[in-house]
């Protein structure tokens, strides 16, 4: 599947083409979503691309942007990196989003997620697009994570949202890979569940969040004037 871009109106994640399983979770009275269709990455194992891998990047680099710049503005924070989220606009995947969160923070320890009503790194919301689930973002730190309510019911929540925030962190997606790899998506198909990220996964994103956090904290307090 092609991605369009420019960067700065980039979509990168698991964007599978629902099959019809269900209605939207009785829970929820969001408005029905209009899809940015300037650019998209599938949860298909026939997407990927070089330039779907640029996207990834775009993502990531603004996510990391923005937690650099709330460090350079306050140095005397808390010496865990953390990436804060809001779920304000994803009522009804609540308990898988605090799920991923839980995953990821025992998986790594470079970099850690948390919640926070104002103030967010990026965000989710949910409701329904023929694209499924994605990640995107206008490379200016103002980024979200889409949830599908039919991809949601048709593949295991939890593994769909981990995976998406997956790309939030950095990984790109590998759909060739085994269930053990959360990066893989929707290749293995619906009856995997699998929502850990496997070691080289987890490595990479410590990998990550140590030598490019820091190199965007350096330019973030460069230009505070902190350096």
């Amino acid at each position: 599947m092609r991605i369009s871009l420019p960067l700065l109106s980039t979509a990168v994640g698991l964007g599978l083409t629902a099959a019809a399983v269900g209605a939207a979770p009785a829970t929820t009275a969001a408005a029905p979503h209009t899809p940015d269709r300037s650019a998209h990455m599938g949860y298909e194992p026939a997407a990927g691309s070089g330039e779907d891998a640029a996207a990834n990047r775009a993502f990531f680099e603004a996510v990391v942007k923005s937690v650099a710049e709330k460090r350079a503005a306050d140095p005397t924070s808390a010496a865990a990196v953390t990436v804060y989220y809001s779920a304000a606009d994803a009522p009804s995947f609540r308990s898988q989003i605090a799920g991923s969160a839980q995953i990821w923070n025992s998986s790594v320890s470079n970099v850690r997620l948390a919640e926070r009503s104002s103030g967010a790194d990026f965000s989710y919301r949910e409701g329904n697009d023929p694209r499924g689930s994605y990640a995107s973002t206008d490379g200016h730190g103002s980024g979200y994570v889409f949830l599908d309510y039919q991809q949601n019911q048709e593949y295991d929540s939890t593994r769909v949202t981990t995976h998406e925030t997956g790309h939030v962190l950095g990984l790109p997606d590998h759909y060739s890979g085994p269930c053990s790899e959360l990066m893989s998506g929707g290749g293995p198909g619906p009856s995997c569940t699998n929502a850990y990220p496997d070691a080289a996964e987890r490595g990479r994103v410590e990998q990550l969040w140590a030598d490019g956090f820091q190199a965007a904290l350096d330019k973030a307090l460069e230009k505070a004037g902190r350096r």
